[in-house]
């Protein structure tokens, strides 16, 4: 059995919480870092390891934590913008960054009421834990509102084993949140949430991960044995969970990390685009349409996830509010629930094709010189990131969710 975590003082964890702009200077530090080794890691299929250990020299890991905890309160708006700087330096330390912040959300939403949790917080703030994740199970695939395993709980110890088709940068992780059935006579529906540090649990790779893009990810299956206490289950169902934290994260800063890749393309895009104008003075290269359909593109898709971003901070808001009141108006959240979570799919479903259509364009615009693995406008790799996007959470899925969604709304765009 594991020893209990120790709660600690707030002050203890972080000398003084940082602003945004520091933290995105901070972010644009570890993403140099991260491009030099870019490469090395997406043909080895390796961890990140620099830019990880970049990330928690410069403290990131706790950014989206409440200065009350510890962390530096960044609100999510201010997190999108780091996962988007880090991409434009490596897409795979990026995609693990934001899924580390999903995970993250979780605990600082929905367990804070409990000790064992608000210690844990703390302890990641001071050792600079890096959280992964567990939701999918052989038999079930990528449905994370079902599980197969269930929780075995005994006298306020549970244990659970976990057959996981992927469990992203798992052997590299400090502590996994896994999704289970709430004990073995429950329906696949009523799961919970627990947080397993990683001295609490056991990982038996099952597989490899050799992948188009997102090859730095590492997300091999495991078969996964956890041991604890109770406390180490979140005390919300995971349905709610999911629901007010993990996918409206989760979508926000994946799309963001896709923005800054088909951004660091577009850079690259535009870069050729300025040389050929140079070495012909008088005449527009002949992409000149092309580059200005990407540049219109990728400024629509910030503005899109903007719009989404300002949505979930807004719908946080109103629970925190609601919740201050006490209000007992179940019709009210139920709506505006219905809302934002219609919009974050569509979100991914928008910006996960618009970033694979912007990383092809690009390549047009470069010729040759971004076919070539070996040149300064090189966009190979970019474009077999991307094509996980769409993958990531089946858009195929999201689509036929988003319809059932819609059939609850009155309309289907609103008004401007």
């Amino acid at each position: 059995m594991n020893a209990p975590v120790q709660e600690l003082d707030a002050a203890e964890c972080v000398v003084s919480a940082r602003t945004e702009s520091e933290l995105l200077e901070a972010a644009r530090r570890v993403a140099v870092i991260a491009a030099k080794h870019a490469d090395a890691v997406d043909r080895e299929a390796r961890f990140p390891a620099e830019a990880v250990d970049a990330m928690r020299a410069e403290r990131l890991f706790s950014a989206m934590i409440p200065r009350e905890h510890g962390g530096d309160g960044l609100p999510l708006t201010g997190v999108a913008r780091l996962c988007e700087a880090l991409a434009q330096g490596c897409a795979s330390s990026a995609m693990i960054y934001a899924m580390h912040q999903s995970q993250v959300v979780c605990i600082v939403n929905h367990g804070v009421n409990v000790a064992w949790q608000r210690a844990f917080l703390a302890r990641m703030v001071s050792e600079q834990l890096l959280l992964a994740s567990a939701t999918s199970e052989e038999n079930i695939g990528g449905n994370m509102r079902t599980s197969a395993c269930a929780v075995d709980l005994i006298d306020n110890a549970f244990s659970i084993e976990k057959l996981a088709p992927t469990i992203s940068y798992g052997l590299y992780s400090d502590c996994i949140l896994v999704t289970a059935r709430r004990h073995p006579d429950a329906p696949a529906s009523d799961q919970v949430l627990i947080v397993a540090p990683r001295d609490t649990l056991t990982l038996e790779p099952r597989g490899t991960w050799d992948t188009l893009g997102m090859r730095g990810t590492c997300s091999e299956g495991h078969r996964l044995v956890a041991k604890g206490t109770a406390d180490q289950i979140l005390p919300d169902p995971f349905s709610k969970i999911a629901d007010e934290s993990m996918l409206p994260v989760s979508h926000t800063l994946w799309s963001s990390v896709w923005c800054g890749i088909a951004s660091d393309a577009v850079n690259r895009a535009h870069q050729f685009f300025r040389n050929q104008a140079r070495g012909k003075p008088g005449a527009l290269p002949p992409s000149a349409a092309r580059l200005a359909e990407t540049v219109t593109t990728i400024k629509m898709m910030q503005a899109r996830l903007r719009e989404s971003l300002a949505n979930v901070e807004a719908a946080s808001a109103e629970r925190a509010a609601r919740q201050m009141r006490n209000s007992d108006d179940n019709d009210a959240p139920l709506t505006a629930s219905i809302g934002v979570n219609a919009d974050l799919n569509m979100l991914k479903l928008a910006i996960s094709q618009a970033a694979v259509h912007v990383v092809q364009e690009t390549l047009m615009i470069c010729g040759m010189a971004g076919y070539k693995n070996d040149t300064p406008f090189s966009v190979g790799r970019h474009l077999r990131d991307l094509h996980s996007a769409p993958l990531m959470i089946s858009n195929d899925r999201i689509e036929l969710n988003t319809a059932n969604l819609l059939l609850a709304q009155r309309t289907a765009t609103g008004t401007l």
